[in-house]
């Protein structure tokens, strides 16, 4: 198999949507599916074995749910990376999901072609959200344009300074560096700084997992 074809496991607990799903999928070039899971046991186990690039992962299963398999995956396949596929579109279930390592987000309305273009962008190491997700967090940070500034006694967590706490909120809303850089005037290498440094002292792995971790900590309004 060349490197060129993405190698995907689907994990959905309905029969007749995985395989559905499985249908759709190998219909598009350039992916082949090369497994299909119907909990989160059976995703991790197969993922140990078959070292796929990609998993779409549904999040309500049993026996064990997606955020659970998803932590798994990542923890003992790092390479594999993890886009959440589901009904639920929710603050708790996203950020459960971005916590848990997800690189993407989508709601099973989505199309194939948007399917196949978050799975070539988190091979590529990047994330993707289902739009809904992403004007949900954009609306949030319009509402806090200016992020306010804790009281004097309260300090960021993880050390983080101030300017990094504004880095991070402007994540959180999507911006990527060059629009970061324009809102706060600074250079687009600071701010590669700035999120070298953030990534460092809260241990993140990338934006996804920055993005719920201003959530977690309350700097973003949900």
């Amino acid at each position: 198999m060349t490197g060129d074809v993405a190698r995907v496991v689907v994990v959905d607990d309905q029969r007749v949507l995985r395989d559905g799903l499985v249908t759709l999928l190998g219909l598009i070039p350039g992916i082949e599916v090369v497994g299909a899971a119907g909990d989160g046991e059976e995703a991790v186990d197969m993922v140990e074995r078959l070292r796929p690039d990609v998993v779409l992962m549904d999040l309500r299963m049993p026996r064990c749910d997606g955020v659970e398999a998803t932590r798994r995956v990542v923890e003992s396949v790092p390479d594999t990376r993890v886009v959440v596929l589901t009904t639920y579109a929710d603050d708790e279930s996203v950020f459960a999901a971005l916590d848990a390592g997800a690189r993407g987000y989508l709601t099973k309305d989505t199309g194939a072609e948007e399917i196949a273009r978050a799975i070539a962008t988190v091979r590529a190491g990047g994330a993707l959200f289902d739009p809904s997700v992403q004007k949900r967090l954009l609306d949030s940070v319009t509402q806090r344009a200016t992020p306010q500034p804790p009281p004097a006694a309260a300090a960021h967590p993880d050390g983080l300074s101030a300017r990094e706490v504004d880095v991070l909120v402007l994540i959180a809303g999507g911006l990527d560096n060059r629009e970061i850089a324009t809102r706060l005037f600074i250079s687009e290498a600071t701010v590669k700084s700035h999120i070298n440094s953030i990534f460092s002292k809260a241990q993140l792995r990338d934006r996804a997992q920055a993005v719920a971790y201003a959530y977690r900590h309350g700097m973003v309004e949900s």
